[in-house]
């Protein structure tokens, strides 16, 4: 029982600091939206984007039993979280830097009016909400079964850890979102690190689609093995840790000094 325990607790921490990467960068996204804008609604601009994605991410949360158990839900957004993480990640790779990708999407807005951007940044906030839910009901459904009973068709403990994990993301892009991106700032290399987490979470999802009743691929306990707890969370780690040590970090730190 204990080790359920640690491994909820394992899995919270992991999911709010996912949500801590995925917060910065809508907040991120939110800024270079409206870069265009002059102040003051730039600032009306970013407090709309910041409000919106308190709405969609806390809509969401009322659709977690219905991705939690079905099939086909779970395989789209095991391919959703794939392709976002993926696409993000070859473009850093093997083609433009970050950085310009967002001046591309800076380039885009210019020109466009208060309410064109507001709507521009709606449609990222969903996206950004989407994916939010999505990372954290990848997350919880590999946690064992708990003893609270089921909420909604999702077992009471999951559905706590997919809660907690979304109110967390709405106060770190209230709150922390700035801390953030300073941290992106000094260690940029952590935003494509995040889009690889998002990814490897993708990969977690497919796995329990693949082991669901009525796909049958895998076993059905094979998501909540310890080998695949070992390989899952060793290989998210290891992600984590090349993107805080990676050398663009370096780079950008000597560069700023």
């Amino acid at each position: 029982m204990e080790s359920i325990w640690l491994e909820y607790v394992w899995a919270l921490l992991i999911l709010m600091g996912l949500e801590g990467l995925l917060s910065a960068d809508n907040a991120l996204v939110l800024a270079v939206i409206a870069k265009h804008l002059p102040e003051d609604q730039k600032k009306r601009a970013i407090n709309y984007g910041i409000l919106m994605a308190f709405i969609f991410r806390f809509g969401a949360l009322f659709a977690i039993s219905f991705i939690a158990n079905v099939w086909w839900i779970q395989a789209i957004g095991a391919a959703y979280l794939l392709y976002l993480g993926l696409k993000h990640v070859i473009k850093a790779r093997f083609g433009k830097h970050n950085e310009d990708i967002h001046n591309d999407d800076e380039k885009e807005s210019a020109g466009k009016g208060f309410w064109p951007t507001v709507g521009k940044i709606a449609l990222a906030d969903l996206a950004f909400a989407i994916d939010s839910i999505l990372a954290a009901v990848a997350i919880a459904l590999g946690l064992p079964d708990s003893q609270f009973g089921e909420i909604g068709g999702m077992d009471g403990g999951q559905f706590a850890v997919v809660v907690l994990g979304g109110i967390a993301g709405l106060i770190l892009i209230k709150f922390a979102a700035t801390w953030f991106v300073k941290l992106l700032e000094k260690r940029p290399a952590l935003e494509t690190t995040a889009y690889a987490i998002v990814a490897w979470v993708g990969v977690k999802l497919a796995v329990i689609t693949f082991a669901h009743k009525d796909i049958g691929v895998l076993d059905p306990h094979f998501p909540h093995s310890t080998i695949w707890t070992l390989i899952f969370y060793g290989v998210l780690v290891g992600i984590a840790l090349l993107g805080w040590f990676a050398p663009g970090n370096n780079s950008s730190e000597k560069s700023s000094a």
